[in-house]
C-alpha cells in the first residue's frame, strides 16, 4: 500500500510540473476540468445522488462555458464568484461542522450538494486565474495547503493530544493544526526573503501590505484548508466511505486530495485582488 501510494504520488506530483512548466492554459484547464469532474463526481455520490455522472456533467459544462469566456481573467467575474465562494464556507458549510449536515434523504442535502459542487467549481476556476497570474503563483498557493498539511501531520503525531474533532476526524488534534499553521507562517516568512521567490503569493502579500497583514491571511488561509479537510471527512462519515472513490491507487479520490484546496484557493484569489 506504501509502495502504490508514492507511485501515484510521484505520478501527480510530475504531471502537475509539467502542466506548470508548459505554461499552456488549454492544457492546465483540460486537466483541471478531468479533476473537476472526477471531484464533483465523488461528491454526488457522497451526497449520494443517484444521477453522480450527470451531475458531474453539469459542473463540467459551466466549467467548459466558463474557460470559452475566459472568466479567469475578468476581474469582475473573479470578484464575485471568489466572494461567493467565501461566503458560501463562511456562512452556510464551516457552520456545518458544529451544526451538522442534513438528513441525507431530503431537500436539504440536495441543496448542499449543489452549494459545494458551486466551492469546487470556484476552486477550479481559482487555479486557472492564479496559473494566468504565473505557475509559480498558483503552486506558491497550493504549497502554503500543502505545508499546513504535512506540518499537521507530523506535530499530530509528535505531539496529538486534544482532538481537532473527535466525531468527525479522530486522528486531528489540536496540536497538529498548531503545528501544520506554524509550518506555514515559517516557511513562508523565509521564503518571502528569497529573491528567486519574488513572484509568490506570500511575498506579494508581504510586499504590498507587510508583515502583519501576511500573517493573518497566512492564518485564515491554514484555518480553511483544515475547514475543508474536515468537511469532507464529514461527508465520507455520513455516506459511510473511508474515501472519496479508489480513482487514486493508495489515496483515495480525488476529493480526498484536493478537500483542502477548495476553500483556499478561493480565499488566496480574494486577498489577491484586493492587494
Amino acid at each position: 500500500m506504501l509502495k502504490t501510494r508514492i507511485i501515484t504520488a510521484v505520478v501527480l506530483l510530475v504531471g502537475l510540473l509539467a502542466l506548470l512548466a508548459s505554461n499552456s492554459i488549454l492544457a492546465v484547464a483540460i486537466a483541471a476540468g478531468v479533476f473537476l469532474a472526477a471531484a464533483v463526481w465523488e461528491a454526488a455520490r457522497l451526497f449520494k445522488s443517484r444521477v453522480a455522472v450527470v451531475v458531474a456533467a453539469g459542473w463540467v459544462v459551466l466549467f467548459a462555458i466558463a474557460v470559452s469566456r475566459q472568466a479567469f481573467t475578468n476581474p469582475r467575474v473573479l470578484l464575485t464568484l471568489m466572494s461567493l465562494c467565501v461566503l458560501i464556507w463562511a456562512i452556510r458549510l464551516a457552520p456545518s461542522l458544529k451544526l451538522g449536515l442534513p438528513p441525507i434523504d431530503g431537500v436539504g442535502n440536495s441543496l448542499l450538494g449543489g452549494i459545494y459542487g458551486l466551492a469546487i467549481l470556484g476552486c477550479f476556476v481559482s487555479i486557472l486565474a492564479l496559473f494566468a497570474h504565473s505557475p509559480l503563483y498558483l503552486l506558491s498557493v497550493m504549497a502554503i495547503v500543502w505545508i499546513a498539511d504535512i506540518g499537521a501531520y507530523f506535530s499530530g503525531k509528535a505531539l496529538g493530544k486534544r482532538k481537532l474533532a473527535p466525531t468527525i476526524s479522530p486522528g486531528k488534534s489540536w496540536e497538529g493544526a498548531i503545528g501544520g499553521w506554524l509550518a506555514v507562517l515559517v516557511l513562508a516568512g523565509v521564503s518571502t526573503q528569497v529573491p528567486a521567490l519574488h513572484d509568490t503569493f506570500a511575498a506579494h502579500v508581504r510586499a504590498a501590505r507587510g508583515w502583519p497583514t501576511l500573517i493573518v491571511v497566512l492564518t485564515l488561509m491554514t484555518a480553511a484548508s483544515v475547514i475543508g479537510d474536515l468537511f469532507e471527512s464529514m461527508l465520507k462519515r455520513r455516506a459511510g466511505a473511508k474515501d472519496s472513490s479508489a480513482l487514486l491507487p493508495g489515496h483515495g479520490g480525488v476529493l480526498d486530495r484536493i478537500d483542502a484546496l477548495i476553500p483556499t484557493l478561493p480565499l488566496a484569489l480574494l486577498v489577491d485582488a484586493f492587494l
